[in-house]
């Protein structure tokens, strides 16, 4: 998330009560994650295990519970909580706004676009040409849709990310100032859920198609040409390359990529990336060779079993 205009790390320092470590007028442009951070970034951390990652990640400011060395050209915010401040940030930079009407006066609809009764368009959405929106949709603020989508009847775009730090008192979550964002040609199923970013894009790219009840969660990219059948499961911050097919049922772990052309059958458990053009299936999944051996081998235990007792 890139903010409206530059800041200083002094301001931004003030803004949230820290101090820091770097020149008053070291700039800040934004702030991300720390998979899509970029130079002039915040990131935050908040436990030793992660220090390194962050300090040697591309962004040049880390919000960060301890003093340490600064690296060469970058900045240190010093928080006792790093999850806080940067909730503050995203409070403050994407506010939540409320509606008073069903579609947003500052909403953008392109020529030919049909929104059916009953549906949901809030701030600052954007929709491209020719797209038909069925009835009780909801695309909460910032979504940016394409050209010639076609979204069913009771899907939802833009729910907050589910990620949340535990504390004492009970579950605390990491706000959501990132967008859907829907290219040209999209079909997207009844009752499906694809959350926004926490603060980049969900991305869905070009002729993807999506069946019902799909929850695709934050972060997550979906590339050109996908085909997701009906209630497969996708983890927040997943690659999921150009002309994967994946069908129903599929569960897929955070931080994982499929590779391009990847055929994912039903019902199969995704814990680690795989590679493109190959078929898996299974929990947890592999590639159909492998999995058949693996499958051949258990059958064969209660025959060797019986061997062993004989003698």
């Amino acid at each position: 998330m890139k903010f409206p205009k530059p800041h200083t790390l002094k301001e931004i320092a003030d803004l949230i009560g820290t101090s820091y470590v770097g020149d008053d007028d070291f700039p800040v442009l934004g702030m991300n994650e720390i998979h899509v951070v970029e130079p002039g970034d915040i990131v935050f951390v908040d436990h030793p295990k992660y220090y390194d990652k962050a300090l040697e990640s591309a962004a040049t400011i880390v919000l960060i519970n301890k003093a340490v060395d600064c690296p060469e050209g970058k900045a240190l915010l010093v928080s006792d909580d790093p999850f806080r401040d940067f909730n503050t940030l995203t409070n403050h930079f994407r506010p939540f706004k409320a509606s008073n009407a069903a579609i947003a006066a500052n909403a953008i609809i392109g020529e030919g676009t049909v929104i059916q009764p009953n549906c949901f368009i809030g701030n600052n959405v954007v929709i491209g040409k020719n797209c038909v929106i069925h009835s009780n949709v909801s695309i909460y603020d910032d979504a940016v849709i394409g050209d010639n989508v076609i979204i069913h009847a009771g899907t939802i775009l833009g729910a907050s990310a589910f990620y949340y730090k535990n504390r004492p008192e009970g579950y605390d979550q990491l706000k959501s100032g990132g967008r859907v964002v829907i290219e040209d040609n999209v079909d997207i199923g009844a009752a499906c859920t694809i959350d926004r970013g926490v603060t980049a894009d969900t991305t869905i790219k070009e002729g993807a198609k999506i069946d019902n009840q799909v929850q695709i969660g934050h972060d997550t990219i979906i590339g050109k040409k996908c085909l997701i059948a009906s209630q497969v499961g996708i983890a927040g911050c997943t690659i999921i390359e150009d002309e994967v097919t994946i069908w129903g049922q599929v569960g897929i772990t955070s931080g994982v990529t499929i590779g391009k052309k990847a055929i994912i059958s039903a019902k199969a458990g995704v814990s680690k990336s795989l590679e493109g053009g190959k078929h898996y299936f299974g929990i947890p999944a592999d590639d159909f060779r492998s999995k058949y051996k693996e499958i051949a081998s258990i059958r064969k235990i209660p025959e060797i079993l019986e061997k062993l007792k004989d003698k």
